[in-house]
């Protein structure tokens, strides 16, 4: 398991668009891709529970990647959060 965390910066935290563009980048891996926030844990490719988390600008969220394709899983998870949230 990889893991990686993020503090958010974008000034409406995690919301529907970027919420979106994650869940489709989270879909491209066949690893198990889950964000915890707000002491829970949700699984990535589902945009309703990532909504749920409400992570607004200046939380710090871990993402982690298990399974056969974590490196290049947290390598494109990381580049998502640093160019979008």
């Amino acid at each position: 398991m990889k893991t990686f965390d993020y503090t958010i910066t974008d000034e409406l935290g995690i919301h529907a668009r970027p919420a979106g563009e994650l869940v489709k980048e989270a879909k491209k891996y066949t690893s198990t891709i889950s964000i915890n926030a707000n002491g829970r844990k949700v699984n990535a490719t589902k945009l309703m529970m990532i909504m749920s988390l409400g992570v607004k600008k200046g939380v710090t969220v871990t993402i982690e990647a298990d399974g056969e394709d974590e490196d290049a899983a947290i390598a494109g998870m990381q580049a998502f959060f640093s160019e979008n949230l």
